[in-house]
């Protein structure tokens, strides 16, 4: 990484993320450190997955949101994200849209959904620096993704500043929920090839 970079070692800066080179890699910037995110077939299906179902309840539900992904940015008091899945307001994606920026502002978001890779040192970043980072952005409500050993969803949403356990879906049973916007799903489907 440090023969691209003006820098070999950090901290580095939001112009050192942009200059990486397009080799199908992606990355994050937290503290002033680059981390690479994972990327495996089984994880960014279960994404696309879970974007394809968020999408459907929104538009079932008439809810005014847009449901997106990487490679999209989110800015948080630590950096840049790139969540797996999130959702913002219709009117949010159009002004980013008409703007031509690819950049959220954390307070825009809704929800944000982030795919855990197991064994890796992304599976401590979404578990626990990133419930930090979101509920010090006020995003309201934050998914945590396991596909291991079946799919699994820990719904967390903010009260006071700070995220508390909202619910469990596993796979097999069916989820109902009325926030952020009314949907049903089995989490199951987040493991199906279509």
């Amino acid at each position: 990484m440090g023969g691209t970079l003006g820098r070999a070692h950090g901290p580095y800066t939001l112009y050192d993320l942009d200059a990486l080179p397009e080799d199908g890699r992606r990355h994050e910037l937290a503290d002033g450190w680059l981390h690479e995110l994972p990327g495996d077939l089984w994880h960014d299906h279960a994404a696309e997955q879970l974007r394809g179902i968020l999408k459907d309840a929104a538009r079932q539900a008439g809810a005014d949101v847009h449901i997106a992904g990487t490679p999209q940015d989110v800015t948080t008091p630590a950096g840049v994200r790139k969540p797996d899945v999130f959702a913002v307001g219709r009117d949010v994606a159009r002004a980013a849209l008409e703007r031509r920026t690819r950049t959220y502002y954390g307070p825009d978001l809704i929800l944000v959904a982030e795919v855990v890779t197991p064994r890796t040192v992304n599976e401590r970043i979404d578990r626990v620096h990133k419930v930090d980072e979101y509920a010090a952005t006020g995003i309201p409500h934050y998914w945590i993704v396991d596909l291991e050993p079946r799919p699994l969803i820990t719904m967390l949403e903010l009260a006071d500043g700070r995220y508390e356990l909202a619910g469990k879906a596993r796979s097999g049973e069916t989820v109902a929920l009325d926030r952020p916007f009314p949907m049903a799903f089995d989490p199951v489907r987040l493991s199906e090839m279509d």
